[in-house]
């Protein structure tokens, strides 16, 4: 009996890890998630419509030969190898709640914008989308377009979309055509609202939207929103930094385990942000306000006590 209640060795842990392999965890993921803003949720609506950022980052993963020749490793500011292979992630968030709700995961030398493409095709209506300039494309947001969701995307300022007409906020409505890529001068342009404004110490913004009533999405309230992209990178700072461990390499020494190894950081960062988004609203809080380290370390405890959030939905 005694012997029976021994934990797994470290080697039974890592056959069971290369049996289950990373689709089952991914599934599991895909399965379980969704957005938890409701709608008195603060910081998560605009004007109707649930306020989402897609962004991506690189994940340091553990030194050896199969991880880099799937994943690659990045070039150092140095011109030198960089101390370990990466992953690169594209990931779409709820701003209000930093839930990630969808991701998509490759090796590092894949472009943001080609997992921001395969990203994109599941955005739904209802949705109001925050992105940096870094992705922004004709085709990227035709293709964004297409899913009715709604988008405020920031772009280079050198982008000149044509001017059709001033609006009383001062924000104009312009059209957008592709700048390259063959066929381009037979495409259909796309409407846009443009908003330009200045921070001090931080330089020029160019925004477009697909919302373009002003009545509906003043200028400077839109411009106000945009700030809210910057809780994804909070949300990447908390499954990096705090979840994963400050200076910690993923430990797969394979590009099958690494996958699964993310996919359950995903898991288990989500599963943490139900019970702090489960909490705020029993006290009536913004989810912003409840410490995501302090939720970390009292996860266990609910998991312990058999009622963690997620296992009432999966």
């Amino acid at each position: 009996w005694t012997e029976s209640l021994k934990p797994p060795s470290k080697s039974a842990l890592f056959q069971a890890r290369l049996r289950l392999g990373a689709e089952p965890v991914r599934n599991l993921f895909t399965k379980v998630v969704r957005p938890l803003a409701t709608p008195d949720t603060p910081g998560s609506w605009f004007a109707d419509r649930r306020v989402m950022a897609i962004d991506g980052t690189c994940l340091d993963i553990a030194d050896t030969e199969a991880n880099e020749a799937h994943f690659g490793r990045p070039p150092s500011s140095r011109g030198d190898r960089s101390a370990f292979p990466q992953a690169r992630m594209v990931a779409l968030a709820e701003c209000g709640t930093h839930a990630i709700v969808d991701a998509v995961i490759g090796p590092c030398a894949s472009s943001e914008v080609e997992f921001a493409r395969e990203l994109i095709s599941r955005l739904s209506p209802g949705m109001l989308v925050l992105a940096d300039r870094g992705l922004y494309g004709f085709n990227l947001w035709e293709q964004a377009t297409s899913t009715g969701a709604d988008l405020l995307f920031r772009v280079k300022s050198t982008l000149s979309p044509c001017h059709e007409q001033t609006l009383s906020d001062g924000s104009w409505i312009a059209s957008i055509k592709p700048t390259s890529g063959t066929g381009r001068g037979g495409r259909e342009p796309h409407r846009v609202r443009v908003i330009d404004y200045t921070i001090d110490g931080d330089g020029q913004y160019r925004l477009i939207t697909t919302l373009l009533d002003p009545v509906i999405a003043p200028a400077k309230e839109l411009a106000k929103l945009y700030s809210e992209r910057w809780e994804i990178e909070t949300t990447f700072d908390e499954l990096k930094t705090h979840q994963r461990g400050a200076r910690e390499v993923l430990r797969s020494k394979s590009p099958e385990l690494i996958y699964q190894e993310i996919w359950g950081h995903l898991c288990c960062h989500y599963a943490i942000r139900v019970l702090m988004a489960d909490t705020a609203r029993h006290r009536g809080q913004d989810p912003d306000r409840i410490s995501f380290v302090a939720a970390l370390r009292i996860a266990p405890h609910s998991v312990a006590k058999g009622d963690f959030p997620p296992s009432r939905n999966s």
